[in-house]
């Protein structure tokens, strides 16, 4: 899962790098580095996880799907700002809310996926 973890982190890494390419430009582009931000947390915390002790993979892994979570959870307003759009509403900034909903969506699965994997090992461990 370690794995997993820093490749969703990368996937972050290049959505805010694609957002600040094309809104750097803008007052509000630095907002953009946010997803990187999150993403090079969840690269740290995968990199750490891949240790042999168990005990140590846990407590990394859980850190880092908190901070998915995290992710997710700062980028409902986006989400529902992109709803919003999809519905004919105007959204102040729609480039930011797209860029919050794809973050959401990718730590959202993420989280997901960390989710099934804890509750697989739990099973695994118990049998």
């Amino acid at each position: 899962m370690a794995k997993v973890t820093i490749g969703f982190g990368v996937l972050l890494i290049l959505l805010s790098a694609g957002a600040y390419t094309m809104l750097g430009q803008h007052a509000h582009g630095i907002h953009s580095l946010i997803p990187g931000l999150f993403g090079l947390l969840l690269v740290l915390f995968g990199f750490l996880a891949e240790t042999p002790v168990a005990k140590k993979r846990m407590l990394f892994m859980h850190i880092a799907v908190t901070v998915g979570l995290l992710g997710f959870l700062g980028t409902i307003p986006g989400i529902i700002g992109v709803i919003q759009m999809a519905s004919g509403h105007f959204v102040a900034r729609p480039d930011a809310a797209k860029v919050q909903a794809i973050m959401g969506t990718i730590c959202l699965i993420f989280v997901l996926l960390c989710v099934r994997s804890f509750v697989s090992a739990r099973r695994a461990r118990l049998a």
